[in-house]
C-alpha cells in the first residue's frame, strides 16, 4: 500500500476510533488490528496507540468544559485510584515479548466478545447526576486502570459500566469522567512505552490528528443529543465489536 494512503486510512480510522471511544467504548478494537496490519508488531502498536489515546481524550475533556460539562474534584479523586494501576499495567506490557502480547489480545478479545454475548439487557434506568455512591468505585477504578495501562481495548466499556452502576452518574457526565481520567494515566503509560522505544511516531502522530478530532466532535454531540442518543451509540458500538471479533466482517 502507497505510503500516502496508509497515512490517510490511520487518519480515517483514527477519526472514528476518537468518536466512538469517546461516545461508547471499543475504539482501539479498530484502531490496534490496524497498525498491526500496517506492520507494526504488537507490542510497538500498542504503544503507538496511546499517543492517539492522549489526543482524543484531550480533545474531548477541553469539548466538554466548553459545553459547562466538568467536575474535575471528582474526576481528579477517580483518576488518583486508576493511574496506579495504569503504570503498573503500561510497565508489563512493555516488557512482555510480541508473542506473549499477542497471545493475551487474542484471549482479551475473546474474553470481551463472551462478555458481550452473556449480558443480560439493561432495564430503563435514569439516574440524576449524584445518588447513593457505593466504596466499590475506587477499588475497580484499579483494577480497570490497569488493564488500560496493559491494554486499552475496550476499557472505555469498563469505566462506562462501574461510572453508570456504581456512581449512579447520567451517561453524559459518565463519559465525561471517563476521558478525563484516561487521558491523565495515560500520559505515564506512553511515557514508559516513550523509554522502551514501542512508539512509532510517524503513525502516531496521523493517528493522534484523527483521534484528536473525533474526539472533540464526540464530546458535542454527546452534550446536543443527549443520554439517549449516547445508549444507541453505545449499544451499536458493542453488537459491531462483537460481529468483528466474531469474524463476521
Amino acid at each position: 500500500m502507497d505510503e500516502f494512503l496508509k497515512l490517510l486510512l490511520l487518519f480515517g480510522v483514527g477519526s472514528l476510533g476518537g468518536i466512538l471511544n469517546v461516545m461508547a467504548g471499543g475504539g482501539s478494537t479498530i484502531t490496534l488490528p490496524v497498525l498491526i496490519f500496517l506492520g507494526l508488531e504488537p507490542t510497538l502498536a500498542n504503544g503507538t496507540n496511546r499517543l492517539g489515546i492522549i489526543a482524543q481524550t484531550l480533545s474531548a475533556v477541553v469539548s466538554f468544559r466548553q459545553e459547562k460539562y466538568h467536575d474535575f474534584k471528582l474526576s481528579l479523586k477517580l483518576t488518583a485510584f486508576a493511574l496506579p494501576g495504569a503504570i503498573a499495567g503500561a510497565i508489563l506490557a512493555a516488557r512482555i515479548s510480541n508473542e506473549l502480547f499477542q497471545k493475551i489480545l487474542a484471549c482479551v478479545l475473546i474474553g470481551v466478545t463472551a462478555s458481550i454475548l452473556i449480558r443480560k439487557a439493561n432495564r430503563n434506568k435514569s439516574f440524576k447526576r449524584q445518588g447513593k455512591q457505593s466504596w466499590w468505585i475506587y477499588p475497580v477504578m484499579l483494577g480497570i486502570g490497569f488493564y488500560g495501562g496493559f491494554m486499552q481495548v475496550g476499557v472505555g466499556f469498563l469505566f462506562m459500566a462501574s461510572l453508570f452502576h456504581l456512581m449512579k452518574l447520567d451517561l453524559i457526565r459518565v463519559n465525561m469522567h471517563k476521558v478525563f481520567i484516561i487521558f491523565v494515566y495515560t500520559i505515564p503509560a506512553f511515557l514508559i512505552f516513550v523509554f522502551t522505544g514501542k512508539v512509532e511516531w510517524k503513525y502516531g502522530l496521523i493517528l493522534a490528528l484523527g483521534m484528536g478530532l473525533g474526539g472533540w466532535w464526540a464530546a458535542k454531540i454527546s452534550v446536543k443529543k443527549g443520554e439517549k442518543f449516547i445508549r444507541i451509540v453505545l449499544i451499536t458500538a458493542i453488537l459491531l465489536m462483537a460481529l468483528k471479533l466474531l469474524n463476521i466482517f
